[in-house]
């Protein structure tokens, strides 16, 4: 997924060189780490079965005034006692697997890509461990609902799989039985994506939640070859997004009203620019696309920029939570810096913390291994 030749692309900084240590550190690490999926962990709250992915919503806590009674939402802050079982066997898939493939990609030992692919058999393919290709108990509420749309968020983590998996292809790891039936995972999960209740109620989320759908829906297309789907996130993101998440200075208004509004700013603008990756082609470049009315992804960008460069500029309160962990290395950074030609965002990505071994931003952060991209 290379980005497109134009005359005001940056040079590319050498990723490879700069990450090789990382990768192959965690990658390493990864090798001693058997797969583990969702079927290793239950939670009696679930309706759902041993392979159905099940998670709690982040701001719902027990009721003081009507204790055992339905929860009731605080904006911003985790309940620790929910049920994350699932979501951190998910997260650790997402780190694992496509660290193993870069790995493979940089150094060429087959062994990294053969516990890649383990990965995927047991996420995708065995019987006895794998995933069901919907998410229809997620970000459930205690005494309110079984699940929710919210929750599809939770599997913006397999967006970078996908990527590594298109990388992993050129191996000979995976039979083409398997990498149709890892596809044919993919193909379901994107119908029920976009048919289900959940799916549309998330389709039609107004933040983050709406971006990180749509990147979904891209990344697992562009896997799959559907190209109908890559056409409607291309004019979705044109006629949606853009209009309704970026202001026209480029600031992003409804991240900026929650109570962590840098970490959600960042958040969401990694995942327009994700799709600005996944969807740009020569002749539709989301990257150089305004709205009739000026709004932009360079514009967006440009908005963020100096408030990365020095966080001390931030005009808004600090994030209720995990204020001191962000910026990291935002891949925003280097999607925009190769695609509009600035090398000054290349440099500023560069200078930025790769890694966090906090679990809130390691959730928060899903592209973690650009040399794939």
């Amino acid at each position: 997924m290379a980005c497109l030749a134009s005359v005001a692309q940056a040079q590319s900084p050498d990723i490879a060189g700069l990450d090789r240590q990382r990768i192959l550190l965690a990658a390493d690490a990864a090798l001693a780490q058997a797969p583990l999926t969702i079927t290793a962990f239950s939670s009696p709250r679930s309706s759902g079965g041993a392979h159905d992915f099940y998670s709690e919503g982040d701001y719902w806590w027990p009721d003081p005034a009507h204790p055992g009674g339905p929860y009731i939402q605080r904006d911003g802050l985790t309940n620790p006692d929910n049920f994350v079982a699932h979501r951190r066997a998910l997260v650790g898939f997402s780190v694992q697997m496509p660290a193993l493939v870069a790995a493979w990609k940089i150094s060429g030992e087959p062994r990294y890509a053969r516990h890649a692919a383990a990965h995927l058999r047991a996420w995708f393919i065995d019987p006895a461990t794998r995933l069901n290709p919907n998410l229809q108990y997620a970000q459930a509420i205690s005494g309110r609902t079984t699940g929710r749309g919210i929750g599809i968020i939770d599997t913006v983590h397999l967006v970078e799989v996908a990527r590594a998996i298109e990388v992993l292809q050129a191996s000979d790891v995976l039979s083409a039985e398997e990498q149709g039936q890892i596809k044919r995972w993919f193909t379901d999960y994107l119908q029920w994506l976009t048919t289900s209740k959940n799916g549309q109620e998330e389709r039609d989320a107004k933040n983050n939640h709406g971006s990180c759908w749509l990147l979904q829906v891209a990344a697992f297309a562009h896997l799959t070859g559907d190209q109908q789907l890559l056409a409607y996130a291309r004019e979705r993101f044109k006629t949606v997004l853009l209009p309704t998440q970026v202001a026209a200075d480029g600031s992003l208004p409804l991240e900026l009203k929650r109570t962590k509004p840098y970490g959600y700013a960042l958040f969401d603008l990694e995942a327009l620019a994700a799709l600005c990756q996944v969807l740009s082609t020569p002749e539709d470049n989301l990257w150089t696309y305004a709205t009739p009315d000026g709004r932009s992804m360079a514009k967006a960008v440009a908005w963020m920029v100096p408030y990365i460069r020095d966080k001390g500029k931030w005009p808004l309160p600090p994030d209720v939570m995990y204020d001191k962990q962000w910026p990291m290395r935002q891949t925003s950074l280097l999607f925009a810096g190769r695609a509009l030609g600035k090398p000054d965002y290349l440099a500023l990505w560069a200078s930025l913390p790769a890694d966090s071994a906090v679990e809130e931003v390691i959730r928060n952060f899903f592209i973690r291994q650009p040399v794939l991209w």
